[in-house]
């Protein structure tokens, strides 16, 4: 949608009809501050999106696989199947 001239003209006309010239300045200074505000919260969520996408990449060590003799293996589940039975 592409505006010309005219209609950019018409626009600006009916902008002073209804706020008239002294408030349309701060109307337009709200906006831009509105707007920097907007961009502002954006650029922070995306840096704390891309930190927290390293944080978790950074700290997702793989899981460490250690021998266990069978021997050890039996006497753990055992001593875990006993604490269950307890409770």
């Amino acid at each position: 949608m592409n505006f010309g001239t005219t209609e950019i003209l018409l626009i600006v006309a009916v902008l002073f009809l209804l706020f008239g010239a002294t408030r349309l300045p701060q109307l337009a200074k709200s906006l831009g501050q509105s707007r920097k505000a907007f961009k502002e919260g954006m650029r922070e969520a995306e840096e704390d999106e891309k930190a927290e996408q390293q944080k978790l990449s950074s700290n997702a060590a793989p899981p460490q696989v250690s021998a266990v003799s069978d021997e050890v293996l039996e006497e753990e589940m055992r001593r875990r199947a006993e604490a269950r039975a307890e409770h």
